[in-house]
């Protein structure tokens, strides 16, 4: 693949819009795979993170890379490439990332509330977390344990983090 010309309309592009259309078709390919954030900095360092339904391998990142790596001429402008999966301390962005995560314990900060659970669905719209409270009892002393349930809608989430139990 090396040494392959340049399609001419890429020439009329800015690095940019190279990089986004060149990572649109890489990311058509495998259908799994899903952009979670593409920047270019000053200095045309180019990151692009990706995720997967089903994970994401260093095949993958392999794959993206060179999809836009070969397809870019040095020559006209000079750029470091890193592709990489979205880690776990990043958060969570993206509806798929949600869904992919169902089952697991997650922290979600809204504007008012902070809340760990475990996220028993994502739909297109919100999410529902579940989670174990220590309550009053209702009659007489001391407490017990009851079942929390909340829906949270995306557009509410400040910050959504997946917790990691050891």
């Amino acid at each position: 693949m090396r040494g392959r010309k340049v399609p001419s309309f890429y020439l009329t592009m800015s690095l940019r819009d190279q990089v986004q259309e060149l990572l649109e078709e890489a990311l058509k390919e495998n259908p799994s795979l899903f952009l979670i954030e593409s920047k270019i900095q000053p200095s045309n360092i180019i990151e692009v993170i990706i995720d997967g339904d089903n994970g994401v391998t260093v095949e993958d990142c392999i794959s993206i890379s060179r999809a836009i790596e070969h397809n870019l001429d040095r020559e006209e402008e000079d750029f470091s490439l890193q592709v990489m999966s979205a880690g776990v301390s990043e958060g969570l962005h993206h509806i798929r990332q949600y869904k992919k995560n169902v089952g697991r314990k997650l922290k979600v900060k809204t504007d008012t509330d902070t809340i760990e659970g475990e996220l028993i669905s994502a739909t297109d719209d919100a999410i529902v977390i579940t989670w174990k409270a220590r309550e009053p009892k209702p009659v007489g002393k001391g407490k017990i344990t009851v079942t929390k349930e909340v829906n949270i809608a995306y557009k509410d989430i400040v910050e959504a983090k997946v917790m990691v139990t050891f």
